[in-house]
């Protein structure tokens, strides 16, 4: 455990140079006085770590000093072939230099690391878009990517849902690829960061001049706390259902896995015949209709009465179409 931690503080000072002790102990989640010790077992190793006194010190690595990739262990090297880059790569158009860069790392490893990452990049393969639907067409999105990276202020036509066209200049924080898309992060002079759906952009113009990024945006936390009010945005209304016995897999596909688990935990026990149930969030009424008929009879709507109103008038449709 505390050699795995000092080489985790050693490739912390040699990718992002001087760091304090306090920064460091919150990285490595131990204390300061851990800090201390981990960083005098280093220097006693001959690892050349110094520290710089007063308010803008802390600890960094000679210059020059690099540590060799030939510390990594079999899984961690091929842990790193499966970080799922040459199609993401492609798309920003980096797709010759992620390459060439595992060509390097291959040539790097020591034999046995190295057989393993060929294995794992033979037999493992990440694609992000899901079933019957490709990847969005995204025209700009290595600009977008190019002015993320400068720092560099964009103007844009943006095709908002309802196909309203607007303008929009805004300083580009970052990228984030789901489900397949990708979404811009992004503000105005001045403003709060919103998401923008790289595909949507219908023109795009990169202006002269930098931006300062803020100081503490954090890309993952943001998008972490976005992706949560996103959901409970979309869910505006609640139906209360009887799932039949044996049912719980396909009501997971139509509904969602995390809302079904989260449904399932609230839940009491099954009836005599094996039915449970289930209180569901829903987008609306006449949206939970639409997904819950795709149940068949293996669900029953108990409430709230409109929903269960809209499934009769669904059903009595159903059975004047088809006699």
């Amino acid at each position: 455990m505390r050699a795995s931690r000092l080489l985790s503080l050693l490739l912390l000072l040699q990718t992002r140079g001087r760091m304090t002790a306090t920064e460091l102990a919150e990285e490595l989640e131990v204390s300061v006085r851990t800090v201390y010790r981990d960083v005098e077992a280093l220097s006693a190793a001959g690892v050349p770590v110094y520290a710089d006194r007063g308010p803008a010190g802390g600890y960094q690595l000679l210059d020059g000093y690099r540590t060799r990739l030939n510390g990594l262990t079999a899984e961690e090297a091929s842990s790193l072939f499966l970080a799922g880059l040459p199609g993401p790569a492609a798309e920003l158009g980096l797709a010759d230099v992620a390459a060439t860069a595992e060509l390097k790392l291959l040539a790097a490893l020591p034999p046995e690391p190295r057989s393993y990452a060929s294995r794992m990049r033979e037999r493992f393969l990440l694609d992000v878009p899901g079933w019957y639907r490709g990847p969005d067409e995204a025209p700009h999105l290595s600009a977008v990517a190019e002015a993320v990276w400068d720092l560099r202020p964009i103007r844009m036509t943006y095709r908002r849902w309802g196909n309203q066209e607007v303008e929009r200049m805004v300083h580009p924080y970052g990228l984030v690829l789901k489900g397949g898309s990708w979404y811009l992060v992004a503000a105005p002079p001045g403003g709060t960061p919103r998401t923008y759906r790289v595909s949507r952009v219908l023109t795009l113009e990169t202006l002269p001049g930098r931006f300062e990024r803020p100081e503490g945006f954090d890309l993952t936390e943001f998008w972490h706390a976005y992706a949560k009010e996103f959901r409970e945005r979309m869910y505006t209304a609640e139906a209360v259902v009887r799932l039949a016995p044996g049912a719980d897999g396909l009501f997971s596909y139509t509904m969602g896995g995390d809302v079904v688990a989260a449904a399932m935990e609230e839940a009491g026990p099954a009836d005599a015949d094996g039915w449970r149930t289930l209180t569901v969030p829903v987008e609306s009424l006449r949206h939970g209709r639409w997904m819950l008929l795709r149940m068949g009879a293996l669900v029953e709507v108990v409430g709230p009465p409109e929903l269960r109103e809209l499934m009769a008038e669904a059903v009595a449709e159903l059975a004047k179409m088809y006699g």
